[in-house]
């Protein structure tokens, strides 16, 4: 008689998530908008471990989130440089 061998159970196949790059693009749209200061970091920070976590959308959402900071710092200083 011959015994057949199951392969080892390899656990629940994993679902990648873009939760932080979708994190970090509403984080960028409001630092657009309202205190780049704060979301735009946080939204750096995010797409940062999105990019660590090898996220598909990971690389966009950085690269978005650092021209909104940017973009955020410049359309507040036209606001209050013209105040």
């Amino acid at each position: 008689m011959t015994q057949t061998q199951t392969p080892p159970f390899a656990g629940p196949a994993t679902k990648q998530s873009n939760v932080l790059s979708i994190v970090s693009f509403v984080l960028s749209a409001l630092a657009v908008v309202i205190l780049p200061i704060v979301f735009g970091v946080a939204a750096i920070i995010c797409g940062g471990v999105a990019v660590s976590r090898k996220e598909r959308l990971g690389k966009t959402a950085l690269v978005v989130s650092i021209v909104a900071t940017i973009l955020g710092f410049a359309l507040g200083y036209l606001v209050f440089a013209n105040s």
